[in-house]
C-alpha cells in the first residue's frame, strides 16, 4: 500500500522527486499525485493533474484557458481530496505527504483532512510557523515548517525534507508493526471538554465515569478543541458526551479567538447520543496579549490570565444570548440529553472574591437557559461547577441517560 505524494510538479517537480527518492530509500512505496495546473510538469505522475481536475469537474484545458491560478488552486484541492478519499475507501491509502507553499499547502492540507484519524499525515510548508488552523483544521495533520522556500534543493531543504521523509516512513512503517490501538468495545468512548478553569470538575467526572467502566477522551475547548471534538462525534466515535465547558460559545457570539463555530453543541444532537451540557467558562471570551484587544471592547472587564492571554468577563446581554442558545441547541437534540447549572459560579475566577464573580449575569444566564430548554432535563445545583459534588452529579447523569439510552436500544 503505498503513501501520497502530493506536489504541484509544474513548480515542486524537483522537490517531489528527491522526496520520492528518500521515502523509497526507505522502504515507502509512494504513489506521486501532480496537482500543477498552469507549467509543464518536469516529473512523473502516478496521478495526473488530468485526472485530478476531471475529480473536480473540470478539464485541465478548460483550467489552462482561464488561466486563473486562485480557480486553479481550488480546483485542484476539491480534486485532489475527492481522488485520495476515495481511494482510501479502497484501502489503498497508507499515508500521505505534502509539501508546497500558500498554493501547496492548501492542495496538500485538503486531501488530508477528508481522511480519518490515525492515517498518517504530513504537510511539509512555508506556512507552518504560522497560524496553521485554516489548514490542520481538526485532523491530526503534522506541519512541518520548510524554513526556506521550496525553491530548487540545497543544503537546508535537503536537511528538511529528510527529516520529512524519515518522520513519514517512521509512521507508516511502525504503524504496519504496531498497529493504532483500537478503543475497546467493553470500554465505550466519552468526550469531555475541559478549560484550565474547570479543570477540578472535569477531572473529578472523569474519575467517576472511568470508574463505571468508560474511557474518558477530554478535549481543551480552545476552538480547535471543541471543533475536532464535533468532528470526532459526527464521525460516531463516542457513546456520550459530557460538555462541562461551553466557553467556546462565547468567543464564536462576541468575536474571541477561541471560537469553535456556529456549530458548536451540535454533533451530540444530530447523533442523538446521550449528552450532559453545561456552562463552563462561559464568564469569559479569549484575546491574545492585552495590546491585541480589540478597542471596540475598550472599558469592559478583563483578567490577564498570562502574557499571552487576555480574558474579558462577558456581559448581562451576552449571558442572555448564550443561554438562548443553549437551551435551543438543547432542545433540538434527538438523544438523551440534560443540562446543569452550577449556581454558585461557572468557572474558577467567576465565585465569590474572584474577579470575574457576577451574580447577575450568572442569574441572566440560567433564566435564558430555563426559558428555552424544551423538554430537556434541567438539573440546577448549589454548588461552583468545581465544587466535588457538581462534578459527581454531572456524571452521574451522564451515566443514567447512557442505561437509559441502552434500554431503549435493547428494546427497539
Amino acid at each position: 500500500m503505498p503513501v501520497y505524494l502530493i506536489g504541484t510538479l509544474d513548480t515542486k517537480g524537483t522537490e517531489t522527486g528527491y522526496l520520492r527518492d528518500l521515502l523509497t530509500e526507505l522502504g515507502v512505496e509512494t504513489r506521486i499525485v501532480d496537482a500543477g495546473c498552469l507549467g509543464e510538469p518536469s516529473l512523473m505522475a502516478n496521478i495526473t493533474r488530468e485526472e485530478i481536475f476531471q475529480a473536480a469537474g473540470l478539464s485541465l484545458a478548460e483550467m489552462r484557458q482561464r488561466a486563473d491560478r486562485g480557480l486553479a488552486v481550488t480546483q485542484a484541492a476539491i480534486g485532489v481530496a475527492k481522488r485520495i478519499a476515495e481511494d482510501h475507501a479502497r484501502g489503498e491509502v497508507l499515508g500521505v505527504i505534502g509539501l508546497g507553499g500558500s498554493a501547496g499547502t492548501t492542495i496538500g492540507t485538503a486531501a488530508m483532512r477528508v481522511l480519518p484519524l490515525g492515517v498518517p499525515k504530513l504537510m511539509v510548508s512555508t506556512l507552518a510557523s504560522g497560524q496553521t488552523r485554516p489548514y490542520v483544521g481538526s485532523k491530526d495533520i503534522l506541519m512541518m515548517n520548510a524554513v526556506v522556500d521550496i525553491s530548487g534543493l540545497n543544503r537546508i531543504s535537503r536537511t528538511i525534507l529528510g527529516n520529512a521523509a524519515r518522520a513519514m516512513a517512521g509512521m507508516v512503517l511502525n504503524r504496519r508493526a504496531i498497529p493504532i490501538e483500537t478503543p475497546r468495545e467493553d470500554r465505550p468512548l466519552i468526550a469531555a471538554t475541559m478549560f484550565g478553569v474547570t479543570t477540578p470538575c472535569v477531572e473529578r467526572a472523569r474519575q467517576v465515569l472511568e470508574q463505571a467502566g468508560y474511557e474518558v477522551v477530554v478535549f481543551h475547548a480552545t476552538g480547535v478543541g471543541g471543533e475536532a471534538m464535533e468532528s470526532l462525534i459526527a464521525d460516531g466515535m463516542f457513546a456520550g458526551v459530557l460538555d462541562i465547558t461551553t466557553t467556546e460559545l462565547a468567543d464564536e457570539l462576541v468575536g474571541g479567538t477561541l471560537s469553535a463555530g456556529p456549530d458548536r453543541l451540535t454533533a451530540a444532537g444530530r447523533r442523538g447520543i446521550p449528552q450532559v451540557i453545561s456552562v463552563g467558562a462561559l464568564d469569559m471570551v479569549n484575546f491574545g496579549p492585552s495590546n491585541t484587544v480589540p478597542e471596540k471592547f475598550k472599558g469592559r472587564k478583563f483578567y490577564k490570565h498570562n502574557a499571552t492571554v487576555t480574558l474579558m468577563r462577558t456581559t448581562v446581554a451576552e449571558n442572555h444570548q448564550l443561554g438562548e442558545e443553549i437551551g435551543r441547541k438543547a432542545s433540538a437534540a434527538t438523544g438523551p440529553t440534560a443540562i446543569l447549572l452550577p449556581l454558585l459560579g461557572v468557572s474558577a475566577i467567576d465565585r465569590s472574591g474572584q474577579p470575574f464573580d457576577d451574580s447577575e449575569a450568572r442569574e441572566t444566564l440560567f433564566q435564558a437557559i430555563r426559558s428555552t430548554h424544551g423538554t430537556v432535563e434541567l438539573i440546577e445545583c448549589a454548588n461552583h461547577i468545581n465544587d466535588p459534588h457538581f462534578a459527581e452529579v454531572a456524571a452521574e447523569t451522564l451515566l443514567g441517560l447512557l442505561r437509559l439510552k441502552t434500554v431503549a436500544i435493547k428494546a427497539e
